[in-house]
C-alpha cells in the first residue's frame, strides 16, 4: 500500500522535489483522515522515505517500527529545488518536459532513475515480504512511476495520474502479474 505525505507547509509554485520540507499547519487533521482510509489495516512492515513529511505522516499512522529508506524520496530536482516554477527559465524547462524520463533538471536526476530506485525497493520487498501486506510512505513522483512500472506503460505518461497529499493506493504484487487494486483513495 502507497500513501503520499500530506499537504506542505510552502508556497504553491514551488519546486521542493527533495528538500525536506515541513508538513502543513493542517497536518493533525490530514494525518487523521488518511488513517481512517487505511481502515484499521495491520501491516507486517512499514516503509517510509527518510524526508520529514513522509516520516511524520509514517509515524502517526503506525506509530513504531518504521524503517527510512533512501530510495523512497522523491525525485531530485537539483538546481531547481526550492525555486519557483515560474522563475525556471521557461526553454530549460520545456526541454526538460519534453523528456523527463531520460533528463535531468541541472544537477539533479531522471524520473527513469527515480523509478529505478523504486523498482529496486519493490524487488527486495517482495523478496524479503513476499506475501506480506507493507505500507510504504512515500512522494507523488515515487507513486506515478510505481504505478506505470506496474502497467508496463511510459515515462512519459506519468502526470496523467492525479496523485493527492494524503491519498492511498494499494498496490497487488502476490499473483503472477502485478495488479492495481486502487489509486488515490
Amino acid at each position: 500500500m502507497l500513501v503520499r505525505h500530506t499537504s506542505l507547509q510552502i508556497p504553491t509554485g514551488v519546486c521542493y522535489g527533495q528538500t525536506d520540507v515541513d508538513v502543513a499547519a493542517s497536518f493533525e487533521q490530514e494525518a487523521n483522515l488518511t488513517k481512517q482510509k487505511l481502515n484499521g489495516g495491520q501491516f507486517d512492515a512499514v516503509f517510509s522515505s527518510p524526508l520529514q513529511r513522509c516520516v511524520k505522516l509514517s509515524q502517526a499512522l503506525v506509530a513504531e517500527n518504521v524503517v527510512h529508506d533512501e530510495r523512497l524520496k522523491e525525485l531530485h530536482f537539483g538546481d531547481w529545488e526550492m525555486r519557483a516554477w515560474d522563475d525556471i527559465p521557461r526553454d530549460a524547462f520545456d526541454h526538460w518536459a519534453q523528456n523527463y524520463a531520460e533528463l535531468a533538471p541541472p544537477n539533479g536526476e531522471t524520473f527513469g532513475q527515480l523509478q529505478q530506485r523504486g523498482v529496486a525497493f519493490v524487488e527486495e520487498i517482495l523478496q524479503t515480504h513476499p506475501q506480506g501486506h507493507v505500507l510504504v510512505v512515500t512522494h507523488g513522483g515515487m507513486i506515478r512511476a510505481m504505478l506505470a512500472h506496474v502497467l508496463n506503460m511510459q515515462l512519459k505518461g506519468l502526470f496523467r495520474f492525479n496523485i493527492d497529499y494524503g491519498s492511498v493506493t494499494q498496490l497487488d504484487f502476490c499473483g503472477s502479474v502485478p495488479k492495481i487494486e486502487y489509486v488515490n483513495r
